[in-house]
């Protein structure tokens, strides 16, 4: 089974392209180095302010990767918010 979240990042700090590198960068370092899991920037650095974050997982437990992703999404809303962003949007897919 895999677990797909997809979350959607206001970054109000951003001033340019660099600050919402730094926070995106930040947030995906983070995440990788306190789950396993993969992490991605899924849409175009076009807009300074918004980003969209891919995270994936995969188990034979459907209830392992509920919770994983669970853990991941409270992971982020915390760093996210000490980096001067918000979760202004998240949800699961399983495959």
């Amino acid at each position: 089974m895999i677990a797909f979240l997809t979350l959607e990042i206001h970054i109000e700090a951003a001033q340019s392209l660099k600050d919402r590198r730094q926070v995106v960068r930040s947030l995906k370092d983070k995440l990788r180095a306190s789950f396993n899991i993969a992490v991605a920037e899924l849409d175009a650095a076009e807009l300074w302010n918004r980003a969209t974050i891919g995270v994936v997982s995969i188990s034979t437990s459907r209830d392992y990767l509920d919770g994983l992703m669970k853990n991941v999404e409270n992971a982020a809303t915390r760093i996210a918010n000490n980096s001067g962003a918000e979760i202004a949007d998240s949800f699961v897919e399983f495959i």
